[in-house]
């Protein structure tokens, strides 16, 4: 089954084919309509879902697992996260390449845009 398309129980598939919602709809004098723009730009995800999207998604785009999501924060239109990502491993571990990628999803928590941030050795403290 392809994303986002209805299955026989009338779920929709989100594009990580991980979660499932129940398609919304109403009928009225005999036409069926899908659910208003206002009240799915109503919607939004939770934060911690938000994070999961977020790495799960990058993930998928990516080829590698995230390591950690270091921030989340709501945006007028969805989220933005700052997901870190291991890029080159190498030995000893504090040797090894990271990356920071910024992630923006829309209210629903799909991924809208993703950037790499900043690349660092796992052992590079900040200067402040």
């Amino acid at each position: 089954m392809a994303a986002d398309e209805e299955d026989e129980t009338g779920e929709v598939r989100r594009p990580s084919g991980k979660k499932t919602a129940k398609k919304t709809s109403s009928v009225r004098a005999g036409n069926r309509e899908s659910e208003s723009e206002t009240e799915r730009a109503a919607r939004r995800v939770s934060a911690p879902r938000a994070m999961r999207y977020a790495a799960e998604q990058l993930k998928e785009l990516l080829g590698r697992a995230p390591d950690s999501v270091s921030s989340v924060q709501p945006t007028e239109n969805g989220w933005q996260a700052d997901v870190e990502v291991l890029e080159l491993e190498r030995v000893p571990g504090t040797t090894s390449v990271m990356a920071t990628y910024r992630v923006v999803l829309d209210k629903e928590g799909e991924l809208v845009a993703y950037e790499r941030t900043r690349r660092y050795t796992r052992g590079q403290i900040d200067r402040r």
